[in-house]
């Protein structure tokens, strides 16, 4: 027949038989594993452990008054756990008390390590273990379910803005971005670019010599605009430039010779040379005051029409009041 100790070690993991004098005689195995540092017998229970609920209580004579009612008590020293607690006489002027962690068993399974078998296997204590076990594993496929959507939607809104061919900024992006900043009242420059000869590229060379052009010439766009500037695809060889806070005339023209000098490079596709160029005008936003986008966008296009008109490859200013000034890139080399 097992001995009371080995009934009480299954039945009341957390029990501690005590003395008449409030010494520790034997710990259950999960009490145990709360003070890992020390042996328990032969330690007054109340030095390892304090009763809040009812208060008073200093000694064995205090405990055994309230024996059968339930006692709050609290761990003394390190995570100060809360306890509940049932004493009950032995008979022999000693008691064995009953400990369950309540509503902190939670915090307790954390700082203690425990385990469902660290309790009864009849304490609702595990049946609540492997429900928070269960919601745990819930929480985590949620917060992984919606990292996909989110990582999904982001997918989705950048494809939205994205020309797919070049990489660059579309239409749409282009239409958002200079709406902020015609609303927002801040300076900026628009630049449009529109390629020569690139319909000679298509006509003699084939369209993948085409897309293969229309690639690089984004490629030169990103390299020449700063992080925060937008370049933008808007047609099949039309290009759009937003560039915020910049209004310096001799900055953006450095910018758009850059440009221009660059795409007089021959580009070399499948051994064939393709020879491009390109016409750009620009349109300069005032520092303050609110402008449509409709017309500023005619602004810039006007000032196109008239690099065109003066031979290509070349860019030309919008100037209000008066006839587009115009400026041709460096002779390349």
């Amino acid at each position: 027949m097992p001995a009371r100790d080995t009934i009480l070690d299954v039945l009341c993991p957390m029990h501690a038989a005590l003395s008449a004098s409030g010494h520790i005689t034997t710990a259950g195995p999960t009490l145990r594993k709360l003070y890992p540092d020390l042996t328990l017998p032969g330690l007054r229970f109340l030095e390892l452990v304090e009763v809040s609920r009812p208060r008073g209580i200093t000694g064995m004579e205090e405990l055994l008054v309230h024996a059968g009612r339930k006692l709050h008590l609290r761990l003394r020293g390190g995570a100060r756990t809360a306890l509940k607690g049932v004493l009950m006489p032995d008979g022999q002027g000693g008691a064995v008390i009953d400990l369950s962690f309540g509503i902190s068993v939670v915090e307790a399974v954390r700082d203690y390590r425990l385990t469902s078998a660290d309790f009864a296997a009849t304490d609702l204590t595990v049946e609540m273990l492997y429900l928070i076990e269960a919601q745990s594993a819930a929480m985590g496929e949620h917060r992984k379910l919606n990292a996909r959507l989110q990582g999904a939607r982001i997918a989705a809104e950048e494809q939205a803005f994205t020309d797919t061919l070049t990489g660059l900024r579309n239409r749409r992006a282009l239409d958002q971005a200079l709406g902020r900043c015609c609303a927002g009242g801040r300076p900026f420059a628009l630049m449009q670019l529109d390629l020569d000869f690139f319909k000679a590229v298509n006509d003699t060379l084939g369209h993948a010599a085409g897309d293969f052009v229309l690639q690089k010439v984004a490629a030169i766009l990103a390299s020449e605009t700063r992080e925060e500037d937008l370049a933008a695809r808007v047609g099949g060889d039309e290009f759009l430039i937003l560039l915020p806070d910049t209004t310096d005339r001799k900055h953006l023209a450095d910018i758009a010779a850059r440009i221009i000098t660059r795409l007089e490079r021959p580009i070399r596709f499948d051994g064939q040379p393709c020879r491009i160029s390109g016409s750009i005008g620009i349109a300069v936003a005032p520092a303050a005051g609110q402008i449509a986008p409709g017309r500023v966008m005619a602004e810039a296009d006007a000032a196109l029409y008239a690099s065109k008109h003066a031979g290509r490859g070349r860019y030309s200013f919008y100037t209000r009041g008066a006839a587009p000034a115009s400026g041709a890139a460096p002779a390349a080399e």
